[in-house]
């Protein structure tokens, strides 16, 4: 059973920066699509970021030049570089593992507030 992680949540005033990280289990962790979710109270979970297992990237909107997406496939680990956070970015954020099919983890909570 695959099994993802996320770690890295906390709080953090308005303009700082977060890492988060994700960590998924097995052997295959370089072919996987990786991505990153967020859920902000009563709303729908929306996309924030995605890496290939070729390394291309893409953003949404909203997050486009503030959040950077990388992985190392040697640590079977994914991360979000969120800098200059707003309020709106405040979240649940949630790791998900793409090869032919999906797996996820259980968010970690990121809460920007002064």
């Amino acid at each position: 059973q695959v099994q993802v992680v996320e770690s890295g949540g906390g709080l953090v005033q308005p303009g700082g920066s977060l890492r988060l990280s994700c960590v998924v289990s097995g052997s295959i962790f370089s072919r996987y699509t990786m991505a990153w979710y967020r859920q902000a109270p009563g709303k729908q979970r929306e996309f924030v970021a995605r890496i290939t297992s070729a390394e291309s990237t893409n953003y949404a909107t909203s997050v486009k030049g503030r959040f950077t997406i990388s992985r190392d496939n040697a640590k079977n680990t994914v991360y979000l570089q969120m800098n200059s956070l707003k309020p709106e970015d405040t979240a649940v954020y949630y790791c998900s593992a793409h090869y032919f099919q999906d797996y996820w983890g259980k968010g970690t909570l990121v809460t920007v507030s002064s």
